[in-house]
């Protein structure tokens, strides 16, 4: 059996100890965390700034939307493309952007930490969020189903009947089977 040397015994030093133990590791966190917010009050966007970006994010969802969209996934991508990329002026569409600004209205909001862009409209009467910034960026979060584009009656005379009468061509098509209740009585063969 081995003896116990004293010599090769290294004892740690006093930051090796704050590092091991709990409270340092704490202590850490809490000083990244502070640092962390710190940076994120110092750098959130402003409200103009965080407007432009999404008008900018909203008129590249215009031009990235001429097909009809397969999933949610696609826009997931798209909303992180537009979130660095600025929209291709010469790609604007003067009637789908009069239509959606018509009918959908962007607010900004500016927290202590953050921003948030929220569009309101008929569909969504309290809003979506649309971009949320942070350490100096936006965020786009707009999908194409968030815009409204048009409005138009859901139905139409109030007055009119659902279910319109159906006009009988005048030839002769064949008379009606003689079509009696069917009650089962049973196995036959028994």
């Amino acid at each position: 059996m081995e003896q116990f040397n004293r010599n090769t015994y290294k004892k740690q030093n006093l930051s090796q100890e704050f590092f091991h133990s709990c409270l340092g590791k704490i202590i850490i966190l809490a000083v990244v965390g502070i640092i962390l917010a710190i940076t994120a009050i110092m750098t959130v966007p402003t409200e103009e700034f965080t407007m432009t970006e999404t008008e900018d994010n909203v008129r590249q969802c215009l031009q990235d939307n001429d097909s009809i969209k397969g999933d949610i996934i696609d826009e997931m991508v798209w909303n992180i493309g537009r979130t660095f990329t600025q929209a291709d002026s010469a790609l604007d569409n003067k009637e789908v952007l009069e239509a959606c600004w018509k009918y959908n209205k962007i607010e900004t909001y500016r927290h202590t930490f953050y921003s948030t862009a929220r569009i309101r409209n008929n569909t969504h009467t309290e809003g979506v969020r649309v971009g949320f910034g942070i350490f100096g960026i936006v965020i786009s979060t707009v999908y194409y189903s968030d815009l409204v584009m048009n409005l138009g009656p859901v139905r139409g005379k109030y007055n009119q009947r659902l279910i319109q009468d159906v006009a009988v061509p005048d030839e002769y098509i064949g008379d009606n089977p003689n079509i009696k209740p069917y009650h089962y009585k049973g196995n036959p063969d028994d």
